[in-house]
This record gives structure tokens, sequence and C-alpha cells, in this order.
């Protein structure tokens, strides 16, 4: 009995994690959210005289405090150290981020279509391999916790009506590219015999949404969070090529607007860099582009259960190791339950808030899940060693991504012409 007692109550993390993003949401939905801090800038001017200002000062310190509330009840919630997270760790984190939430604001940047998470996570690289950090500061990062409230927050933009009365060839698009380039980036993995839990995730990643997936993907698997660190790496490292010279390829060969934004939704793997390429080529292909890839996100939910039932049913016993019969209750402990945080805001914003409503408060929470997008990245560079990453392990991994990437541009330019044409 005495041992009950002393059990502390601990909540499953993504339980947690969706806790935390409806706490968000609700303080949106009623006026308590903070007001978004500005980082855009064109100019040295402009950068000290609205920037680095107190009152723009003021705005990031009063979001520091809220999201290192949600933070500290994430942790508490977990049954985590709690001192040095809240004193020295998170604030480390916040600071660097922001950091890099300025560089990427910078226009310059933006018109490159280069992303804040691309620069926390630079920054976060930067300082875990040139410089170093301590064990015990490695120890209480959780990146992925971060990331995967961005995720339940990213639900809120996921409007089911819009995407509908968009365009249902987005949807037909969608799945047609992430079934195929699913199936061929399982099977080329299986073929270079790479382990099974990079091949689910690069088979995602390649296939579905990117970053999104390969975490849903990982949740589902219990995945090594090293293996997953090396997936978004790769994600991340090639949309930048990918979202400036397809642009430039779709002109080249004579692709309508229509075709390119297809395209470009289908293949490039960040949500941000899809807008950023599209708006390259001009509003008709950013809103096509837009429609595809927030269609792709749609399959997310279904994508994450499909898997986590396929990981249960064939998950193989490693030497001396037994596998527990697949049953649902087995199905349901694999499944991430954080996707149904996504669905479940989805839903909220689709079918039930006003469209005044979303109106006014899409914008805070587009700035407050880019901030945590951002912090995870940050967390993701400072926990990762390029030594772990690149290696002489990870070449078959790198080709197999390449080479997936490859089918998929081809596919997907295939699909988008016959559709958009």
């Amino acid at each position: 009995m005495s041992q009950v007692q002393n059990q502390k109550f601990t909540l499953h993390e993504d339980w947690v994690v969706v806790v935390l993003g409806f706490l968000i949401i609700t303080a949106a939905l009623f006026s308590i959210a903070p007001a978004p801090p500005s980082y855009s800038w064109e100019s040295t001017d402009q950068l000290t005289g609205k920037i680095l200002t107190a009152d723009n000062f003021s705005k990031i310190g009063v979001q520091f405090i809220f999201v290192f509330v949600v933070a500290a009840i994430g942790y508490f919630l977990n049954n985590k150290p709690l001192k040095s997270f809240l004193t020295v760790v998170f604030p480390v984190l916040y600071i660097l981020t922001i950091v890099a939430l300025i560089i990427s604001g910078y226009k310059g940047m933006k018109d490159l279509g280069l992303e804040a998470v691309i620069f926390s996570l630079s920054i976060g690289l930067l300082i875990r391999n040139v410089f170093g950090i301590p064990e015990w500061f490695r120890t209480l990062l959780n990146g992925e916790v971060f990331v995967k409230i961005g995720l339940v927050l990213l639900g809120t933009t996921v409007i089911f009506r819009d995407i509908l009365k968009a365009g249902s060839l987005g949807l037909l698009q969608a799945l047609l590219v992430v079934v195929s380039v699913w199936y061929f980036a399982y099977w080329l993995c299986r073929k270079l015999k790479i382990d099974d839990e990079l091949t689910m995730m690069i088979s995602s990643a390649v296939s579905i949404c990117g970053v999104s997936a390969a975490i849903a993907t990982a949740g589902a698997i219990k995945g090594d969070t090293k293996k997953l660190s090396y997936v978004i790496s790769l994600v991340l490292v090639t949309a930048i090529p990918m979202m400036i010279f397809m642009p430039i390829l779709a002109k080249f060969i004579g692709l309508s607007q229509e075709e390119t934004g297809a395209w470009l939704g289908g293949t490039i793997d960040t949500t941000g860099a899809v807008v950023a390429s599209g708006s390259l080529v001009g509003e008709v292909a950013l809103k096509i582009s837009t429609i595809v890839k927030f269609s792709q996100n749609v399959l997310l939910g279904a994508a994450a259960f499909a898997i986590s039932i396929y990981w249960t049913y064939n998950k193989k016993a490693a030497p001396g190791q037994h596998v527990e019969k697949p049953t649902l209750n087995l199905i349901w402990e694999r499944f991430p339950k954080f996707v149904l945080g996504f669905v479940a805001a989805s839903l909220l914003f689709s079918f039930v808030l006003s469209a005044d409503k979303i109106s006014e408060v899409k914008d805070g929470l587009k700035n407050i899940q880019l901030l945590w997008f951002a912090l995870a990245f940050t967390s993701i560079g400072l926990e990762t060693k390029f030594s772990d990453l690149f290696n002489e392990q990870s070449k078959k991994p790198l080709i197999a991504f390449l080479v997936a990437q490859s089918f998929n541009i081809i596919v997907t330019l295939i699909i988008a012409v016959l559709l958009f044409n």
C-alpha cells in the first residue's frame, strides 16, 4: 500500500501534448493568449526601430511567460525534474529561438523562403557540435514534445470545408501521391536492408508531409529519437534546393500555375517552404500548392493509425525477445495520441467555430505554433551530434531518402499534369 501511495501521477506524454495544445487554443479563443511580437524587418533601421525596441521586447517577455507556464505544466504532468529545466534550460532555449526568429524575419531570408525552423535547427547544431553542451543540459531537452504541441496547433489551420471547396482534385492527388510514394520508399529501403524503424520514418516523411509525418510515425512505432532527428534533418536540408529550383524547372518545361502549384505542394515537405515556393510562381500556384499540402496534412491521422496497426502486426522480435500478440489494446497503445489532438483541433475549427472567430484568432495561433516549432528545432539541434547523423551507417538511409524523393518529384509531376491540365 505504501508503494502505491508513493507513486506520482504521470500522464502519457502524448495526452499531455493534447492537453497543452487545447490549453493554448482555449487561451486564444478567450483572448488570453499574448499579443505576437514583431520579427519582420527589411533594414538595420527597422531592426533597431521596430524589432529591438522596449515595446517589442515586452511582447517577447510576455510570450515567454506564456510558453514557460505551458512547458512547466507539461514537465509537471510528465513527472520530470522542473528546477534546472525552468531556471536554465528553457530560458536559454527561448533566447536562442528568438535569435533564430529575428534572423528569419529579415526580408532577404523570407524572399529565399528560409524558415525560422531552419535557423533554429542550425543554431542548435552549431552550439552542440562546435562548443558542446553539458550532458545534464542535453538530458533535459525534449524537442519532440514541443513539435507535437505545434502539430496539435497545426490542426487549427486544416479547415476541411475550405479544402473541399477549393479543390477535390487536391485531395485526390494527395491520396495518389501518398500511396504510390510510400510503397516505393518502403520497397527501396527494404532492398537496401535499412532497419525497420528508419524504413517507416523515411517512407512516411517522403510521401506524406515531411517532419510531421516522421514524428507521427516515430510515435506509432516507438522509434529511436536519434533516427527521427536524422530523418528530420534530411527533410529540412532537401526542402531548400527543391523550394528554389522546382519553380525554375516548372517554368522551363512550360507548366501552368495550376500544375506547378500541385507539383510543389505534393513534393516539398514543409508547409512554409511550399508557401514560399508557390509565391515565387504566382497567386494561383500559391493557392493550389497550399491546398495540396493541407490535403496531405489531412491524411496524417489516417496514416498514423494505419502505421500503428501495421507495426503491431508485423514487428519482428529481436533475438531473445518476445513480441506481444496483436490486440486492439496494443494497437491503441501504439497509436500516437497527439494525432487525435490534431484531428480534434481541425474538426473544431472546421465545423464548430464561426468564420469570424477563426479569423480573429488564426494569426495569433499561427504565431504561437511557429514558436513551438522553432523551440522544438532549437532543442533538436542541441540534442544532435553530426557524428551520430553522418557516419558509415547513414549512407544507405541517405541514398534511400534521395532516391525516394526523386521518385516523388517525378510521380507527383505526372499526376499533377494529368489532374490539373
